[in-house]
């Protein structure tokens, strides 16, 4: 929802609640947020959720604050673990992101946590977006900039069109049914980090010609069919959203394991945590997709993978 307060979230949040809580619990089902739903809407869900049950269980929701049962690196993970596994593959083809211009759609918290990756590992992000349009910062988005983007999303509500205003940087606003010029900028590597469907066959033709050579998505499918079809007949390299935004829902098992043990691990090592699970899950993409001779093909791999575990328990506990 845009343009509503505080209280007006809380109420909608309180009311939704009052059904939800039937269904969900510590060991029954554990909500996430996602897009628009971050620490203040998780908060006024958990404390209708504790009302209505009567009980302390912070373990029904993830994405919780720290100082209430919280994990370190919880809102970091989606877009942390993006650029881990992004990582991975750039360094399976003897290459890394040091140095590498990037676009980044979206600006909300997996765009915002996957640039400040990139800036910390050298690369230079150049681009962030919401529904309005889009900014391309040719200079960089740096560590003051994306502190502002911060403040401008999380806590002012701005559109992003206030960085360029307060940069000096391009602007573009985005067209409506029509090809989005964001993916006609040129760079070296691409994250689509705003939502489902962004990118349709001729945006990925549009990467193409832009130069790209990595896609590696971080929102929820944010290529159509047609347009994964487009970004691999044009040799580029992808990473399907299936394995690369996994960070997020491994470090939300992470805090509910800190909530079941009732304690708080480190940023350090739950930080190292999500690392080793992102390289695993690369590995395992890796591995299935060679093994069906779907050569260093991650959407095969992932698909084979994911498959081959669920169909194994099935058949190992006397469902087939």
């Amino acid at each position: 929802p845009k343009g509503k307060s505080d209280d007006e979230i809380m109420r909608f949040c309180q009311a939704f609640m009052l059904e939800l809580q039937r269904h969900i619990g510590p060991r029954l089902d554990v909500p996430a947020g996602d897009i628009g739903v971050g620490t203040r809407e998780i908060g006024y869900l958990l404390g209708t959720y504790k009302k209505m049950q009567n009980s302390s269980a912070g373990g029904v929701l993830t994405g919780k604050g720290l100082e209430w049962g919280g994990s370190p690196l919880r809102t970091e993970a989606t877009g942390y673990g993006l650029i881990y596994f992004t990582q991975c593959m750039m360094a399976q083809n003897n290459d890394s992101l040091k140095g590498k211009s990037c676009i980044v759609s979206g600006s909300g918290n997996v765009a915002q946590y996957a640039i400040e990756k990139l800036i910390q590992l050298g690369s230079k992000p150049i681009t962030a977006s919401d529904s309005d349009g889009f900014i391309t910062d040719k200079d960089g988005i740096d560590e003051d900039k994306l502190a502002f983007i911060k403040e401008l999303k999380n806590v002012k509500r701005g559109r992003i069109k206030e960085y360029a205003e307060k940069f000096g940087c391009d602007y573009t606003e985005t067209p409506q049914d029509k090809t989005n010029p964001l993916w006609s900028v040129k760079a070296d590597c691409a994250f689509p980090c705003a939502t489902q469907n962004e990118i349709d066959e001729k945006e990925a033709e549009n990467l193409a010609e832009a130069g790209i050579k990595v896609v590696a998505e971080g929102a929820n499918m944010p290529l159509t069919n047609k347009a994964v079809e487009a970004v691999k007949k044009a040799g580029i390299l992808y990473a399907p959203g299936k394995a690369t935004n996994a960070g997020g829902v491994a470090v939300s098992g992470i805090e509910m394991m800190q909530n079941y043990r009732g304690e708080s691990f480190t940023r350090e090592e739950v930080d190292k945590r999500l690392k080793g699970i992102m390289q695993n899950i690369h590995d395992n993409c890796l591995k299935a997709a060679n093994k069906y001779h779907f050569k260093d093909d991650y959407q095969a791999g992932a698909n084979i993978a994911g498959f081959i575990r669920v169909a194994e328990a099935m058949a190992d506990q006397g469902v087939l």
